[in-house]
């Protein structure tokens, strides 16, 4: 499968680069964490093998561009859900505040 693996991975301590496989291409990629980058790289070699799965497609630039509109997808899928949720916290958060000022102020009419 992937063969940017942690295992795989090789971190050149001279220049912090990290060399990863990409869709059997060979990278040298620097970063302040090799696993993270390892990580990434792997998460995207998956994607374009998956991509190039599901498709005729041979050309590895085309399955780049694909795998990269799926990632695009995932992401603004998340980044829509993310901020609904916040907007719904939001209003919960009003709602409880509304509520408890309407105690308050009953508590001191009361008192």
């Amino acid at each position: 499968m992937a063969a940017a693996s942690k295992d795989s991975a090789a971190k050149d301590a001279q220049n912090g680069s990290v060399r990863v496989e990409i869709f059997d291409q060979a990278y040298n990629l620097r970063g302040s964490d090799p696993g993270y980058i390892s990580k990434l790289a792997e998460y995207v070699d998956s994607k374009m093998r998956a991509v190039a799965s599901a498709t005729n497609t041979i050309d590895t630039v085309r399955l780049a561009v694909l795998a990269a509109l799926n990632i695009a997808d995932e992401y603004h899928l998340l980044k829509r859900k993310q901020e609904s949720g916040a907007t719904d916290y939001q209003k919960r958060a009003h709602l409880l505040a509304d509520a408890l000022d309407k105690v308050l102020e009953d508590g001191r009419k009361a008192g």
